[in-house]
């Protein structure tokens, strides 16, 4: 009697483990979640069922910064800085499967269409600048160009590497996704390139010393935004010829920039002013300013649009936001040197989102 209920209990839990695993597999691929690169602790793992930090994902003293999930969001890709390399994260495990070297001083990620697109820039030398140090340029018009990895994410591989202008920064897709749009910052230039092979389309040439930086595609695909660090303003390119068509005055230091979910509203964080700005998302007209941390970059809205989560470096926490008005709500701490902000599942936002 003995063996015969202890075999039907093995029985009952052989049948059960896997659906139990599938059962929790399943929890975590729906469950609301942000991830944020600290520049000095790894990323972390933020809840969105109570806005806390639920966990932070060790990737060694690497210094990350930009990072983007896989379609199913059971990958994320994070750039290393200080590795020089592009680390694949099971979200599940929050175990760190594999690498793929990429170059100096990696910065931003984007995955579309099973390939990762990262920046980085050969002729970069620093790490995070330590407490206190002031944000700095990061190369000059002497120091080799910036270039775009190509990663196949199936192998895992650069499959080709492509040259673009000094500072390479903000990344964006033509709406049908076959064009790669790249912010140059050291050249004041915004480069076009086929997304799948890299060739060069064209180069738009910008106001001298801009520094243009953030670059998103408007919700219908007929325009692009652009922010420009140093002229403190945006400009609006016509999506087919990529011709300046209005050009609207910030306050100090626009970079992070994004419509929101509803496209109604464009959201532009000026970091040097410490300010979250609000636009009309068809007029461009200006509609309000809201007071937030220090060196503000990304955001991201929460997957049901309600809450605007925003990455403050100096900061050393993301700021809740209540996306109805953008006051704040609270503050998520223990970031340091906060950079890059995503969900799961996708929404709007400065570095993922359409």
């Amino acid at each position: 009697m003995q063996v015969t209920i202890k075999a039907a209990r093995l029985a009952c839990a052989s049948f059960l483990a896997p659906a139990l695993f599938l059962s929790a597999f399943s929890a975590h691929a729906t469950a609301q979640t942000a991830y944020v690169t600290s520049e000095t602790a790894g990323v972390g793992v933020i809840d969105l069922a109570n806005f806390s930090l639920a966990r932070t994902i060790d990737v060694g003293k690497d210094g990350p910064r930009g990072l983007s999930l896989n379609q199913d969001g059971t990958r994320l890709y994070v750039a290393n800085k200080s590795t020089g390399d592009l680390s694949e994260i099971d979200t599940a495990s929050g175990k760190v499967t594999r690498r793929v070297k990429i170059g100096k001083n990696p910065e931003f990620v984007r995955v579309y269409g099973g390939y990762a697109y990262v920046t980085y820039e050969p002729g970069e030398s620093g790490a995070p600048p330590k407490p206190g140090e002031p944000e700095k340029d990061d190369d000059d018009a002497n120091s080799p160009p910036a270039e775009i990895a190509i990663v196949d994410l199936k192998a895992l591989k650069v499959t080709r590497s492509v040259k673009s202008g000094h500072e390479t920064e903000g990344v964006e897709f033509s709406r049908d996704g076959t064009l790669i749009l790249v912010t140059n910052e050291g050249d004041d230039t915004v480069s076009v390139y086929r997304a799948r092979t890299g060739k060069p389309v064209r180069t738009v040439a910008l106001q001298k010393g801009s520094r243009p930086r953030g670059i998103k595609i408007s919700p219908d695909g007929k325009q692009y935004v652009v922010t420009l660090e140093n002229a403190n303003k945006f400009i609006v390119l016509d999506g087919k010829d990529l011709k300046v068509v209005k050009t609207v005055d910030t306050k100090t230091g626009p970079y992070g920039v994004s419509f929101d979910p509803s496209g109604k509203r464009l959201i532009v964080v000026a970091s040097r002013d410490k300010i979250l700005q609000v636009f009309d998302g068809a007029t461009y007209a200006h509609m309000s300013d809201i007071p937030v941390g220090q060196r503000c970059w990304h955001f991201s809205f929460t997957p049901d649009g309600s809450r605007l989560l925003l990455a403050c470096g100096r900061s050393n926490a993301v700021y809740v936001l209540d996306a109805s008005n953008f006051q704040t709500i609270s503050q998520i701490g223990d970031l340091p040197l906060a950079w890059g902000i995503v969900t799961y599942p996708p929404s709007a936002g400065s570095i993922a989102g359409r």
